[in-house]
C-alpha cells in the first residue's frame, strides 16, 4: 500500500496534484499524510471525506463519476487518511486514464485536498 505525503494550504484554494496507479482486479489503497505549509500535521478531526474518479475521454472531458472511493481517517488529528477500492470494484474498471479528487468537509466548508490522474492497468493474464 502506497503512502503519499501532501502539503495543503486552505488559504490558497489549490489542491495538491498527485498522480496514482491502480491495477484491475487488485485491492487499491493509498495512505495520505496531510501536512500544513509549515510541515505540521493538518488536523482533520472535525472533517468528513469523499473521493471519486471519472474516466477521462479527452483533455478536460470526463464521463461522470465512475467509482467512489472509501475514505477513512486513520488518525484525523495527525492528518492521516486512506482512500481505497476493493478488488471487486477495480476488476470492473476498464484500462485507461481517469481523473480523481479528494474532498474534505467541515460544516459548510469544503476543500479539495488533492486531485490528479489515476492510470488503471488491467492484467494480461491471471495466475492459475
Amino acid at each position: 500500500m502506497a503512502t503519499k505525503t501532501i502539503t495543503f494550504d486552505p488559504d490558497s484554494g489549490v489542491p495538491y496534484g498527485l498522480n496514482l496507479t491502480m491495477y484491475g482486479g487488485s485491492d487499491f489503497a493509498v495512505n495520505i499524510n496531510v501536512k500544513t505549509t509549515s510541515n505540521g500535521n493538518f488536523d482533520l478531526t472535525d472533517y468528513s471525506g469523499s473521493a471519486a474518479m471519472s474516466k477521462s475521454v479527452a483533455v478536460g472531458a470526463t464521463l461522470g463519476i465512475t467509482s467512489s472511493f472509501t475514505v477513512g481517517f486513520t488518525s484525523a488529528y495527525d492528518g492521516q487518511m486512506k482512500i481505497s477500492l476493493g478488488s471487486t470494484d477495480t476488476r470492473g474498471t476498464t484500462e485507461g486514464r481517469y481523473m480523481y479528487d479528494i474532498l474534505v468537509s467541515s460544516g459548510s466548508t469544503t476543500y479539495t485536498l488533492a486531485n490528479g490522474n489515476i492510470y488503471v492497468y488491467n492484467p494480461v493474464s491471471s495466475a492459475p
